[in-house]
């Protein structure tokens, strides 16, 4: 991948996950035990519980995996988790957001702070940086899943796709959060599983680092990217592949 390219972080945060697979299923897990908890086990109801299924599946999880997660989140010892934003700046001004899942806010966000003091960044109040970034839905889909090009795309931008792209064996596709319910339905009306399907922070402003600054940013994103408590982890930082080969 040469330049810049916007799906850069999407596919260098899926080449960790991979690398880090059951930390990346427990994540996941909790997700989906979450959503149970919230509106219970019919993924037919329950539009959260069907998105969390449909990641689980993305990432290949295995099915009694995910029985397992519905049944533990509809059980009455199942905890209570709580979603949480933190907003924030690595070293060299890069805007971060994290997104958690949470059964104690108070160890969250002293685990979180303590991070980004520990490299060298800072936890910010809300809306800090937020307005550097756009909320949209994010589709990513194995190319191989498509059997005609032409015709995925004009039903796609008729369900409201804003953008889709093609890089390395995947479709990338965006949406505004009105229409990431409709573009869901019509990707199972073709019978199309994505392999990850969600709601992203995309950066409309971004920062671009030298390789040591680089470095130390990213260092605060893998380390956000450790914590149990984390689900996911956005930024401004713009990623290439050579800069990718020097972590």
């Amino acid at each position: 991948m040469a330049g810049h390219s916007k799906w850069a972080n999407i596919k260098h945060r899926k080449s960790a996950v991979d690398a880090k697979k059951a930390k990346y299923f427990s994540k996941l897990i909790r997700e989906i035990t979450a959503a149970v908890r919230q509106s219970g086990a019919a993924p037919e109801a329950n539009p959260r519980l069907r998105l969390a299924i449909q990641n689980a599946k993305g990432a290949n999880m295995p099915k009694e995996n995910i029985e397992r997660a519905i049944h533990k989140g509809s059980g009455g010892e199942a905890t209570d988790y709580t979603a949480v934003t933190y907003e924030g700046n690595a070293p060299y001004g890069v805007a971060i957001i994290v997104e958690c899942m949470t059964d104690n806010l108070n160890r969250t966000v002293a685990s979180i702070r303590a991070t980004f003091s520990k490299h060298g960044g800072s936890l910010s109040k809300s809306g800090s940086v937020s307005f550097l970034f756009d909320r949209k839905g994010v589709f990513s889909i194995k190319a191989e899943a498509v059997k005609d090009e032409e015709a995925f795309t004009l039903e796609l931008i008729d369900a409201g796709a804003e953008a889709i792209e093609a890089e390395e064996g995947y479709f990338y596709l965006t949406c505004s959060l009105t229409n990431f319910g409709s573009l869901q339905k019509k990707l199972e009306e073709l019978a199309i599983e994505p392999a990850v399907a969600s709601l992203q922070y995309i950066p409309h402003t971004q920062v671009e680092l030298e390789d040591e600054g680089f470095i130390k940013a990213m260092r605060l994103v893998e380390a956000l990217e450790d914590n149990d408590d984390v689900q996911k982890v956005y930024h401004n930082l713009v990623m290439n592949d050579r800069q990718l080969q020097l972590l």
